[in-house]
C-alpha cells in the first residue's frame, strides 16, 4: 500500500493484537482446564493430546492476531511478504516443537507399557524427536524460498563419510534399534550374558545398554557386544521361574516321612516368605542312590530371579530346623581311601548343608 498511516489503522491494528492476546489467553485456561480433566481418566492418550494442544493453540491465536494487525496496517508488498513469512516461521517452529513433545510421549508410552518395566527405552524416543525437529526445519527452509535439494545432496555426500567414520556407532545404533524391535531384551528384564555379567536391564539408548547388578552398580554394555552375546532372559517368556534345590538323607529315612515333612516346609516358605508363589503346587523327587544318602530335589516358585536367594535362605533353615525336631539324618559325606590290600572309610570332619552333596573320590 503507498497511503499514509493513519491513527484508524493504528486503532484496527491494536485491537486485532488484542483480540489474538485473549483469545490465546482464554485458549490457554480452556487447556488447563482440559488438562485437569485429562488426569482424572485412565487414558494416557488425552495427556498426550492436551499437552500438544496448549502450546500450538494459543500461540495460533496469537500469531493470527499478530496476521491481521499486519494486514490492517498500510504496509509495502515486501514489508507484508516478510512480516507473513516471520509469522509462518514462527508457527512452523511451534507446532514442530509441540509435534516433537507429543510424538515422544506416544514412544515413551510404547515403549513403557509392558508391566513391570523400571526403565524406559530412550532410543526410540531420543531417534523419532530428532527426525520430527529434522522435518520442521527442511519445512522452514522451503518456507523461507531455500532450495533444500542442494542441502539434502550434501547431506548424501556427508552421510556417507561420517557413515564410514562411524562405523562401531552406527552398529551399536542399528544393534539397539534390532534389540528393541525382536522383543528379546526388554527395559525391566533380568538377563546374564555368556561373559558372566548379569542384572536388570535400566535402559537402551542410541549407543550401548546399561544393566544395573544385584549389588546396584551398573554395568554398561555396547549394543553390538550385547547383539553378539549369548544371553539368558529370566523374565522371558514369563517373569516366574521354578528353581531347583538338592537335599540329601540318610538311607535309614523314612522316605514316606521325609516327602510329608518337606512338603510342609515347601508350604510354609511358599505362603510366608515375600517373592515366592503361594499356588504352586509342592514337588519333590527322588533320584539317587549316593554312597552316604539318597538325593532328590525340590522344586521351588518363585516371582522373579531376584527373589530365589531369599527363597532359598528361608527354606533351607527351615527345612534343617524341621528335620533335627523330626529326627531325620542329614548323613556327612564320606570318602574311601585305598590303603595297599585294604580299605579305610574316613568321614569327612564338617557339618554339611542341606544341598550340599560331595561325590565320593577314591585314591588308588
Amino acid at each position: 500500500m503507498n497511503r499514509a498511516l493513519t491513527v484508524d489503522d493504528l486503532v484496527i491494528a491494536g485491537i486485532a493484537l488484542a483480540a489474538g492476546l485473549l483469545a490465546a489467553f482464554l485458549l490457554r485456561m480452556l487447556m488447563r482446564w482440559l488438562r485437569k480433566h485429562a488426569d482424572r481418566t485412565r487414558w494416557s492418550g488425552d495427556d498426550l493430546i492436551v499437552d500438544v494442544l496448549r502450546t500450538v493453540v494459543p500461540w495460533s491465536a496469537f500469531l493470527g492476531g499478530a496476521a491481521s494487525a499486519g494486514a490492517a496496517l498500510p504496509l509495502t508488498r515486501t514489508v507484508q511478504h516478510n512480516v507473513n513469512q516471520t509469522l509462518t516461521v514462527l508457527l512452523i517452529f511451534v507446532v514442530t516443537l509441540a509435534a516433537a513433545r507429543g510424538i515422544a510421549g506416544v514412544m515413551r508410552s510404547v515403549t513403557q507399557s509392558r508391566p513391570g518395566v523400571a526403565g524406559s527405552a530412550t532410543i526410540f524416543v531420543n531417534i523419532t524427536r530428532i527426525l520430527v525437529l529434522a522435518i520442521g526445519f527442511l519445512v522452514v527452509l522451503q518456507t523461507l524460498g531455500i532450495s533444500i535439494a542442494p542441502l539434502l545432496t550434501a547431506l548424501g555426500v556427508g552421510g556417507l563419510a561420517v557413515a564410514l567414520a562411524l562405523q562401531d556407532t552406527l552398529a551399536n545404533l542399528f544393534a539397539g534399534i534390532h534389540i528393541l524391535a525382536s522383543k528379546t531384551v526388554q527395559p525391566g528384564d533380568y538377563i546374564r550374558l555368556s561373559s558372566g555379567e548379569e542384572g536388570y536391564v535400566e535402559d537402551i539408548n542410541w549407543r550401548q545398554t546399561t544393566v544395573r547388578a544385584l549389588s546396584n552398580n551398573l554395568i554398561v554394555i555396547p549394543n553390538g557386544e550385547l547383539a553378539k552375546s549369548n544371553m539368558t532372559n529370566f523374565m522371558r517368556p514369563e517373569q516366574e521361574l521354578t528353581i531347583l534345590v538338592q537335599v540329601g538323607v540318610a538311607y535309614d529315612s523314612d522316605l514316606d516321612h521325609v516327602e510329608r515333612v518337606t512338603n510342609e516346609v515347601i508350604g510354609e516358605v511358599m505362603a510366608e516368605v515375600e517373592g515366592a508363589l503361594p499356588d504352586h503346587e509342592p514337588i519333590i523327587r527322588f533320584h539317587t542312590f549316593g554312597d552316604s544318602r539318597i538325593g532328590f530335589t525340590v522344586i521351588l516358585g518363585v516371582g522373579e530371579f531376584s527373589d530365589q536367594y531369599r527363597i532359598k535362605h528361608e527354606f533351607i533353615k527351615r527345612l534343617h530346623r524341621r528335620y533335627r525336631r523330626e529326627g531325620i539324618s542329614i548323613p556327612a559325606p564320606t570318602r574311601t581311601v585305598a590303603i595297599q590290600q585294604g580299605a579305610v572309610s574316613i568321614p569327612q570332619q564338617r557339618i554339611p548343608a542341606v544341598a550340599d552333596e560331595v561325590p565320593p573320590v577314591r585314591l588308588d
